[in-house]
């Protein structure tokens, strides 16, 4: 279907200072930690900024890693008003073959909305353990394990507890996350396209692996913003919105970081409390942040470990940009973000071209791992450096499979097959080049580096992906044909 364009306006139209969304953009930009991939704001349901920095682009799906868990949570809101899930109901009543497997009573009490609040008893993270008492069954080894404590009494970010509602929202409806959403969420938002990782089990994870737009990311928020109203029809329940956005649990200490306020203010089903409004998030600077007080919604992608940061960013230029009416006489500061808008982009890797006097030998080098494996990806095993007509190629080798990658000097270089994908680099000097790629599909950047004279390679990544799998998987999933 056609995605039907959000209404937009100008910023001071809709009270926002121009000025402050500028400094923002100039502040993430110099954010020495922070790779902004896109940023969407949008005040009194209108568009007043959006901007994505190349070669990252509008319609491209970005994976929003633990974004996808405030998706879930919309689809157990429609759930619930549909009577197909309670609740209040014990998370054992929907899986009746684990029933004589599950003695303890603190998983027997378990209930549908301590997984939604990720107040399951659990003290900490239980994917590895549950995994380990069941690697086929992922719902069957998180309530095989023990609580700690009485559900509802403490707090643990916890991937089983969200893949578990998941698992149960797609028994009771007998379809995908995605495919139960479209009718009631994905299509009245005017949401196009949007792709799902599954487990071996053919679920949607639930947890984590949906790959969107920013604006749907944006469309969420607004749609939580009206509390479940759109375009004049209630999609949602208010009472849902509420129950979904509220602090249920206590989480100040709970992540182990003191420095993090804006996970210290409570969570509720699967969404965060901040400072200000209440958000989803997921890992390295997705975001989906919602301020009734302000009506306002920013939605942003990024590449970064550190998120506090962004959000601290956002308190200090953007907040302070909403005012209680519309602005006069600042045509120009509008006319200043909106062509800033058009002009963001990383800066590609600036680097000099081949050395003529070492062409011949980098035109047909062989590269091993350095120390005979690459740290942050062990299931490369070569690369090499090829010339032709229409320039150099880096080829990174992977079980069996080849990644041809043509690096352009001072610009990225973007291809769309095996796996969506910009590159730049170059030689650094005679004996080193040096290469980075971007995953377009992911947040994810590896820069590889070859040295001639050693005949290896290393592989690093900026920000190394949560999920599995080779380098070809970096993308989103694609139905069959």
């Amino acid at each position: 279907m056609s995605v039907r364009p959000l209404p937009s306006s100008t910023p001071s139209a809709q009270g926002v200072d121009a000025s402050g969304v500028l400094a923002l953009l100039d502040a993430v930009d110099a954010a020495e930690h922070i790779e902004p991939h896109s940023l969407m704001i949008l005040r009194h349901g209108r568009v007043v900024a959006a901007g994505w920095w190349a070669p990252y682009a509008p319609d491209r799906l970005h994976l929003l890693y633990s974004i996808s868990k405030s998706f879930t949570s919309t689809a157990a809101g429609f759930a619930v008003a549909e009577g197909l899930i309670g609740l209040d109901e014990p998370v054992i009543s929907y899986f009746p073959e684990f029933e004589a497997d599950i003695t303890d009573p603190r998983s027997r009490d378990m209930r549908v909305r301590h997984l939604a609040s990720m107040a399951s008893g659990h003290e900490a993270e239980t994917f590895e353990r549950a995994h380990a008492l069941d690697p086929d069954e992922l719902v069957r080894g998180f309530l095989l394990l023990p609580p700690d404590r009485d559900p509802g009494t403490v707090f643990a970010y916890n991937q089983p507890a969200t893949y578990t509602l998941a698992a149960i929202l797609q028994r009771v409806t007998g379809r995908p996350l995605s495919a139960y959403l479209r009718p009631r969420l994905l299509d009245p938002l005017g949401i196009g396209e949007v792709a799902w990782l599954t487990d071996r089990h053919g679920r949607e994870l639930g947890f984590s692996g949906l790959h969107g737009t920013t604006d749907a990311v944006a469309r969420l928020g607004q749609l939580y913003l009206r509390e479940g109203v759109w375009e004049g029809k209630r999609l949602l329940t208010r009472e849902w919105v509420a129950e979904a956005t509220r602090a249920h649990i206590p989480t100040a200490g709970a992540m182990g970081d003191t420095d993090r306020q804006d996970w210290h203010q409570g969570y509720g089903l699967q969404f965060w409390r901040s400072r200000h409004g209440y958000r989803g998030d997921g890992a390295y600077g997705q975001f989906c942040l919602v301020l009734p007080e302000q009506d306002a919604v920013l939605a942003m992608t990024a590449a970064t470990a550190d998120m506090q940061g962004v959000l601290n960013l956002v308190w200090q230029h953007l907040l302070p940009a909403f005012r209680p009416q519309p602005l006069s006489g600042r045509e120009d500061t509008d006319a200043a973000l909106a062509d800033r808008l058009t002009r963001l982009a990383l800066p590609p890797a600036v680097r000099e071209p081949a050395p003529p006097e070492r062409a011949k030998e980098w035109s047909t080098a062989r590269f091993a791992p350095y120390g005979g494996v690459c740290a942050d990806r062990p299931s490369l095993t070569g690369a090499a450096v090829t010339a032709d007509a229409h320039g150099w190629t880096l080829t990174l080798l992977e079980d069996g499979h080849r990644l041809d990658l043509r690096p352009g000097s001072g610009a990225w270089t973007v291809a769309e097959e095996p796996v969506p994908t910009a590159v730049s680099g170059g030689w650094t000097d005679g004996d080193t080049l040096a290469v980075d790629i971007l995953f377009l599909e992911t947040p994810h950047r590896m820069r590889v580096t070859c040295s001639l004279t050693g005949g290896t390679f290393t592989a690093r990544w900026a920000t190394a992906p949560l999920h599995g799998g080779p380098l070809r998987s970096l993308r989103a999933p694609r139905r069959p044909a």
